[in-house]
């Protein structure tokens, strides 16, 4: 449990230092919602995969000014629904796009 907290915090230090400017320069949003986009996408995805109801790395998380757009494959539509069940606890959450394809 301590690894995977530590592998989750490094994940998403990686991902704040390494991603920050690219969206700025595309013109989608500032650096700060960029960074909570980019913290609510590693905690969504932590979240996936530390729960057992759903296969977290058959899913896709993207974030953008607080919506999360779920995408891949789920097995049935129990697992589907879990996953943004998960997704809509996250703090910053604004809205889901459940794109999930069932895929038994």
């Amino acid at each position: 449990m301590i690894i995977r907290t530590i592998l989750t915090a490094a994940l998403a230090a990686a991902t704040l230092l390494t991603a920050t400017g690219c969206a700025v320069s595309r013109g989608q949003e500032t650096v700060g919602a960029y960074i909570d986009d980019a913290g609510i996408t590693t905690a969504v995805k932590s979240r996936l995969f530390e729960d057992k109801r759903v296969a977290g790395s058959s899913i896709s998380v993207e974030t953008l000014n607080g919506t999360v757009m779920l995408s891949g494959f789920a097995k049935s539509s129990v697992e589907k629904n879990a996953a943004e069940s998960i997704a809509r606890q996250v703090n910053g959450v604004r809205s889901i796009k459940n794109e999930i394809a069932i895929r038994p």
